[in-house]
């Protein structure tokens, strides 16, 4: 079974890689994304592969670079990169994107549901803060509440404040911020990014019912 496993995701990465070789699409980059960040345990190869889609991410922003949803996936990948590396090299990653996520919000700041204000907002609140780099849990806070604004029922505007308001010990606001987010249509686009994302907010919920 775990063989069959691997076969069929091997094929589906193959078949993604192959799509953005030719032509990428904004789609096509949020796909590999779900597959690399869902579907990748070794940490290796997840690197490998959030490096490989940061390129094929820029060919979006040169063919438009004024278009602020792929300046967001750009942020996007390069961020997940940043996660995946870790440690001090992760930091130019980080900046990178916070730089194209400042350039989506100037263009669109309601973008994609608000996903350049919220991605933005996790940055600040993970990297560290000065003086080895620009985190700061004011403004994460304020780029969460801004992207809630925009999207006040979007499932990863209400997970990311969730997530940001458990690692503040905040928990009963953060229950109620998941609840939200587990009531959000299902992106039917985006079937594996939603299974992920859905299978998150399982995992902070029980997290929170054992602190609280």
């Amino acid at each position: 079974m775990q063989l069959l496993r691997t076969a069929v995701l091997t094929a589906a990465m193959s078949f993604s890689v192959s799509a953005l070789a030719q032509s990428p699409t904004l789609l096509d980059v949020q796909h590999t994304w779900a597959a690399i960040n869902y579907q990748t345990d070794d940490a290796d190869q997840q690197l490998t592969q959030f490096e490989s889609l940061v390129e094929n991410a820029r060919e979006l922003v040169s063919a438009s670079p004024d278009d602020a949803a792929a300046l967001t996936w750009l942020g996007i990948s390069q961020a997940s990169a940043a996660r995946a590396k870790g440690g001090l090299g992760a930091l130019d990653y980080a900046e990178d994107a916070k730089e194209n996520f400042e350039k989506a919000i100037a263009i669109d700041p309601a973008v994609l549901d608000g996903a350049a204000l919220f991605s933005l907002g996790a940055l600040y609140h993970k990297v560290p803060g000065w003086p080895v780099s620009f985190g700061d849990d004011d403004e994460a806070e304020s780029l969460f509440k801004r992207a809630l604004k925009v999207s006040p029922e979007g499932m990863d505007a209400n997970y990311f404040y969730a997530e940001f308001l458990v690692d503040e010990g905040e928990y009963s606001r953060a229950y109620d911020y998941l609840t939200k987010a587990q009531q959000a249509p299902p992106r039917t686009e985006r079937p594996l990014a939603d299974k992920g994302r859905r299978q998150a907010i399982d995992a902070l919920l029980k997290e929170i019912k054992e602190k609280r």
